[in-house]
């Protein structure tokens, strides 16, 4: 199932060029920020997560989209260089980024500080798969349009198809409202950046007890 579902997501992500303000972190570089081949570090640290697990997921989470100095960097969602090079991570990869320090982000230290005992449950992916930035600000971050989310449903169908999860969190209004585009049930649950880990955490947490899943 997890080698169909990277299979469906190399063939249809790897071939979709970068425009001037979505950035394709599996086909695209930067040589200032970017080691050379770091588009395929990316690809294999993604690749790492879908299908180094032991079980099925029984539970989907669908997030926004890759932040300047997390998903993008690293090819993971919601996942930064930092973690995948800490050997007590659930996920193991290779730092992209040319610098001496791998990236961090702050929205996946609390993410997988409140998910990592379940991570056997749980898939994470983002509504649009590729960094929305302003225009000449490559390190910025904007919120996706609704037209970029419509692009991305295709894909989002055939991910849920292939996982058919018992549960399907929405985390962020945006994760929301293409789930609903879908009429695919989901329980909404607050974003974890700009003060809202707690009320995450609350969240999948009420979720879990429903499941019966204990760390």
């Amino acid at each position: 199932m997890l080698f169909e579902l990277n299979k469906l997501i190399a063939k249809i992500l790897y071939g979709w060029a970068s425009t001037a303000d979505l950035f394709n972190p599996y086909v695209s570089e930067h040589a200032a920020v970017d080691k050379p081949g770091a588009s395929l570090i990316r690809r294999e640290n993604l690749r790492r997560y879908l299908c180094e697990r032991s079980v099925a997921p029984t539970i989907f989470l669908l997030a926004e989209a890759p932040g300047p100095w997390g998903c993008r960097f690293s090819g993971v969602p919601i996942t930064s260089e930092q973690q995948l090079l800490d050997p007590n991570f659930p996920v193991n990869g290779e730092q992209s980024s040319v610098g001496r320090q791998p990236h961090k982000e702050y929205s996946a230290s609390i993410y997988w500080k409140i998910l990592e005992p379940y991570h056997q449950h749980l898939l994470t992916w983002n509504t649009v798969p590729f960094h929305p930035h302003y225009i000449d600000k490559p390190f910025s971050i904007r919120t996706p349009r609704v037209s970029e989310i419509k692009q991305f449903l295709p894909l989002l169908a055939e991910i849920h198809k292939i996982l058919e999860p018992k549960t399907v969190i929405a985390v962020g209004r945006k994760a929301e409202k293409a789930l609903t585009m879908l009429d695919i049930d989901c329980v909404y649950v607050r974003h974890p950046s700009q003060g809202g880990a707690t009320e995450f955490a609350k969240g999948v947490h009420q979720e879990l007890s429903k499941m019966g899943i204990t760390a």
